[in-house]
């Protein structure tokens, strides 16, 4: 390979040093391209983390009820059957703690940290024509050079402030759900208004409202969840679920979406009413995004979604106990699971408390921020505190944050103006030997992560393990095939429900002026990874090498 001898920590950060790699960020994907690329290929890797230790989104999100909508279990790494039965999870659905935890661990377990720079937050990168070298330049005045750079920032890692007339104004304290204080906050005694409700908003609201003097919950969109009914893994539960692990993590590895729940074959108009009723109210019991999986053809066949949503939309009605209260959260403008369907701890159940109220922005928009709160079109709330549970610049909002500059000087932000253009998410054309960890046009965020993570990074590993081989110095996603493949995935995408939900970050429609594309690919991830398998045994068919 091209650099085998071992290297210690002061080696690895000299700025005027040549790498053969570099990775942006230290979460799930980070963690594990490093290991790959270090440890099976012998590479000289780096990590340019801008947070001050490992765990990605997870280091930064640390709002109120923060947690993971995947089985704690499911939602870990395969690679190393040691790691698998040596870490045990706490609950079915593990807290933001217990997830940097668990990565912390990973870090330290083999030994990760040497190769970290912490506090490295990239401001740009460019890349060399005539060396066919990558320059990566951090906040503090750095720059890194690399024969190979490998995005791995995250998916939703970029946060979403809405820009609201008078912001600067406000006399209280304001905080985004993703870039919480790592201290904590104190909402005792206060007037919190609380912007958004989605994953994120149905997770904190009813934490806030725990501890607030009242709650004022501003909607735009009402939204479907399902009760998690989280609660702690047993002992017998664990042990069972670490002898079984082979089969969980083949099961996970083999259906579209890498969660560890059986799908079954029949649709739901294929059983009586009767039938369908037991199934959804089972599922509605045992709780989680398995709801999802009741029946093959909720996210095909709108007469199958609706029987769903109804079915929602029934309990929401018979949780939230005023009438009209409970129809503002009432989801109607969109399919069930068209948009993230969260899931919640007594998130309908808070709107029942006096000190809660509901305000609908699509009716009565939000005018201004005022020094004291919050102005619709209809009323003036006043608030000591406001939380923005607004999201993400969701999928390609955290790659054009690193000013990335290609072949010829191009830069990303012109070529995706009109929407990101990629092959299998890995790769763009235009910038080459740059890879990209679950970029637009991969399963990502539709599937469990860590699943699609190793999958990407595996693929990526052996590709440039297939370059050291041949000689190749420089790899590149061809324009046709990049332009074929998302057509591929946006067919995807209409063979769905997905682009039903208008307002969906999946198509970007959270961010004022960013194109209306459906960035994830919607054909499943076993589908996927054996389309990348097939590009990959066909000598990387689309992608330029020299």
């Amino acid at each position: 390979m091209l650099i085998a001898d071992p290297v210690t920590r002061d080696e690895i950060f000299h700025t005027d040093e040549i790498v053969d790699a570099i990775i942006i960020g230290a979460g799930f994907s980070g963690l594990y391209q490093l290991y790959q690329l270090r440890e099976e290929l012998g590479l000289k890797a780096i990590v340019l983390e801008a947070g001050k230790d490992v765990g990605g989104t997870w280091y930064w999100n640390r709002y109120p009820g923060a947690r993971c909508d995947s089985e704690s279990y499911a939602y870990s790494y395969s690679f190393d059957p040691s790691l698998e039965q040596e870490w045990s999870w706490s609950e079915r659905y593990p807290g933001a703690a217990e997830i940097r935890s668990y990565l912390e661990h990973v870090a330290d377990r083999f030994d990760l940290r040497r190769n970290i720079h912490f506090g490295a937050k990239v401001v740009g990168a460019s890349f060399d024509d005539a060396t066919n070298l990558w320059t990566v330049s951090t906040l503090d005045g750095a720059d890194f050079r690399c024969r190979f750079l490998i995005t791995a920032v995250g998916c939703i890692s970029s946060a979403n402030v809405p820009h609201i007339a008078g912001l600067a104004d406000f006399k209280g304290e304001w905080y985004h759900t993703g870039h919480w204080p790592h201290e904590g906050v104190d909402f005792s005694g206060l007037r919190v208004g609380l912007i958004g409700t989605g994953s994120t908003g149905i997770q904190a609201a009813p934490e806030i409202a725990r501890e607030a003097a009242h709650l004022t919950v501003f909607q735009r969109t009402a939204n479907y969840s399902i009760p998690a009914h989280n609660a702690p893994l047993g002992k017998d539960e664990i042990r069972a679920i670490k002898e079984d692990y082979p089969a969980i993590r083949k099961h996970m590895r083999s259906n579209s979406n890498g969660h560890p729940y059986q799908m079954p074959p029949e649709g739901a108009l294929s059983v009586s009413s009767e039938e369908r009723e037991r199934r959804y109210e089972d599922a509605w019991a045992k709780g989680g995004l398995g709801f999802r999986a009741v029946f093959s053809d909720l996210l095909t066949d709108i007469k199958a979604n609706t029987t769903a949503s109804d079915f929602i939309r029934g309990k929401i009605r018979s949780i939230v106990k005023d009438p009209e209260t409970a129809s503002l959260l009432t989801p109607t403008d969109h399919p069930f699971a068209s948009k993230r369907p969260p899931i919640d701890t007594n998130y309908f159940e808070t709107f029942n408390r006096s000190n809660v109220t509901l305000v609908d922005v699509r009716a009565a928009p939000i005018q201004s921020i005022t020094a004291t709160g919050i102005r619709t079109t209809n009323a003036d709330y006043e608030l000591d505190a406001i939380v923005f549970a607004t999201g993400f610049d969701a999928m390609t909002g955290p790659l054009l944050a690193l000013n990335l500059i290609g072949s010829g000087g191009r830069t990303l932000r012109d070529d995706w103006s009109t929407g990101p253009s990629t092959l299998l998410g890995v790769q763009t054309p235009g910038y080459p030997n740059l890879f990209t960890v679950t970029g637009p046009g991969s399963p990502s965020v539709l599937c469990n992560m860590p699943v699609a993570i190793e999958q990407h990074t595996r693929w990526i590993t052996a590709c440039i393990a297939y370059m050291a081989d041949k000689g190749y110095k420089r790899i590149e996603a061809d324009v046709d095939a990049a332009q074929a493949w998302m057509a591929h995935v946006d067919a995807a995408a209409k063979n769905t429900l997905l682009p039903m939900a208008n307002h969906s970050w999946y198509l970007g429609a959270n961010i004022p002026g960013k194109p209306r594309v459906f960035m994830p690919y919607a054909g499943g991830l076993s589908n996927f990874a054996s389309k990348s398998d097939d590009i990959a045994r066909a000598g990387y068919q689309g992608f330029r090498m020299s």
